[in-house]
């Protein structure tokens, strides 16, 4: 049993400017203000009690039962991507736009969740064969979303985006997770070499049960997905590691590699055909030989051997529907074009290391 008592102050000075005529004061240049688009200062305290309770029972040495409960606490901000300058509407409902609407555009609340976990440890085979197991609910409110969007730049007149940080109502994440080790064998190959993997992976079934926006307020939760948390994941890892001298060195060589995979992943909370990213699967190598006294290593790296392309990020200003196609015909949300920009994972690397210890 225990708990813990937070107070995350939070404080922001936004000031964005335009200038002309060459590099700023603290760079050396005399330029000229043109245009202040924000000029923001707040503060706020956030402060909260998460308790944790967890019960565990062991009838023997090789196995551990656990159920737990715990809530925890994301402190709120303001996001300093903000436009003080685009704030025109009513934000606090007293009836004019003022200082303290530019506050609650800048503003997100804090995130909360209450924890669930009911879970199973084992080792067996003398503690080479190890097993974690857990299902878990979580159950989020104030769900902190970070976005963008396009509008007009109300001093140059000019197209522009900005952050904007929202909080949406309530969502919730049901899961199993698995994860466990195995020594599957000594003396394979040749005496002194050993074989063993690794393996993790998980479920997760994840959604919003509320989702407020637009003017009226509208829930949009059946409309709207979680962002970067793909409902399957997994990764397994093996290492061969053998006895093998390099010139009058004794050392060891291991042979490693790691197959993960991950099933489709949504960018944004809305979702986007073009860069919504489809399940892959990625595969790496290593080849690494340390002596034994512990001072050199030697190795070779390999990234993503097969090459695959994966979208990791993106931005969309163009408009889509609720199925994640975009509108017809294209609409964009920022410029006389829009903006449909995606990002990718590395690509195939192969590195060669060479460390010494002193």
């Amino acid at each position: 049993v225990g708990g813990r008592y937070t107070s995350d102050k939070r404080t922001a000075h936004v000031l964005r400017r335009t200038f002309i005529g060459g590099n700023t004061e603290p760079f050396g240049g005399m330029p000229t203000l043109i245009a202040t688009t924000s000029d923001f200062d707040g503060s706020k305290t956030f402060t909260d009690f998460n308790p944790r309770v967890s019960v565990s029972w062991s009838p023997n040495n090789a196995h551990n039962f656990y159920v737990s409960y715990s809530q925890g606490f994301k402190g709120g901000s303001f996001d300093p991507r903000g436009q003080s300058t685009s704030v025109n509407a009513d934000l606090d409902g007293d009836g004019d736009v003022d200082q303290d609407d530019v506050f609650q555009f800048f503003l997100f609340e804090p995130e909360e969740v209450d924890s669930y976990e009911l879970g199973w440890k084992t080792r067996s085979a003398d503690g080479r064969i190890t097993s974690n197991l857990a299902v878990f609910f979580a159950e989020y409110s104030n769900v902190q979303i970070p976005g963008s969007v396009g509008g007009i730049d109300p001093v140059t007149g000019a197209q522009t985006f900005f952050g904007v940080t929202t909080n949406a109502g309530k969502a919730e994440f049901y899961g199993l997770e698995w994860e466990g080790t195995a020594q599957l064998g000594e003396g394979v190959f040749t005496d002194g070499d050993d074989f063993s993997i690794a393996w993790g992976g998980g479920v997760i079934d994840a959604g919003y049960e509320q989702f407020i926006a637009g003017s009226p307020p509208v829930d949009v939760s059946d409309q709207r997905v979680i962002q970067n948390t793909p409902k399957w994941s997994g990764a397994i890892a093996t290492n061969y590691t053998m006895p093998l001298a390099l010139g009058e060195s004794g050392g060891d060589l291991s042979v490693i590699t790691q197959t993960s995979y991950k099933s489709r992943t949504n960018q944004f909370e809305t979702r986007n055909n073009f860069l919504d990213q489809g399940g892959y699967t990625l595969f790496d190598a290593s080849l690494v030989w340390n002596s034994d006294d512990g001072m050199y290593q030697l190795g070779l790296h390999g990234k993503n051997l097969t090459d695959k392309e994966y979208r990791v990020a993106g931005y969309n200003f163009m408009a889509t529907n609720p199925d994640g196609s975009l509108v017809t015909p294209l609409t964009p949300t920022l410029g006389a074009e829009g903006v449909l920009t995606s990002f990718y994972g590395p690509p195939r690397t192969v590195t060669a290391t060479f460390e010494v210890k002193f």
